[in-house]
């Protein structure tokens, strides 16, 4: 597996890699965590080839209350290249967060993200935004796809998932991790 430079400066080499890995397997579903639309708009050469692009963003008020980070011009450039996008509550935080903050502990979710964030904070990612991407009916069920995702911004990490629903998280499929940064 190749390792990638962590956060921005591995977002060029996981682009190629991603591009490299869907030929190989014949995924024809990518799914983008992108807050700016930037990363995302990297695939725009993808999408306008017939594969099924998602950006999965943050969901509103994660900025602050009734806020988005995504500009509307980022938004009209996705619908204009092809590219679903997505505004939701994260998987793997979403409303169990919310009530951990107000009364302490950490729920089963957590847990499970935390675990993953072994593989580096981009695995997660990828594993939470591929299940976002399925719930949001905007991949098929029962295929592969390549969800990509980093270490802050930009992107670093990728990898080919064959997502379940959220409501059975754990039938997910994490078959190869295509690339991540050494140091997560």
């Amino acid at each position: 597996m190749p390792s990638t430079a962590k956060g921005p400066a591995g977002t060029q080499e996981t682009v190629r890699l991603v591009k490299e890995a869907a030929a190989r397997h014949g995924v024809r579903n990518i799914v983008v965590a992108s807050n700016s639309g930037e990363t995302a708009l990297l695939f725009a050469d993808m999408a306008k080839a017939g594969f099924r692009v998602v950006c999965v963003g943050h969901a509103f008020g994660f900025a602050g209350p009734g806020q988005n980070e995504m500009k509307p011009e980022a938004r009209q450039a996705l619908a204009e290249t092809g590219i679903a996008l997505i505004h939701a509550a994260h998987v793997l935080s979403g409303a169990e967060r919310g009530i951990s903050k107000q009364f302490g502990g950490r729920g089963p979710v957590e847990i499970m993200a935390s675990t993953l964030y072994l593989f580096g904070q981009g695995t997660k990612v990828c594993v939470e935004i591929a299940a976002m991407a399925l719930d949001a009916g905007l991949v098929p069920y029962g295929e592969d796809l390549l969800a990509v995702a980093g270490t802050g911004r930009g992107a670093d990490t990728a990898c080919i998932i064959r997502p379940a629903y959220t409501a059975d998280i754990l039938a997910t499929l994490v078959r190869e991790i295509v690339c991540k940064p050494w140091d997560c």
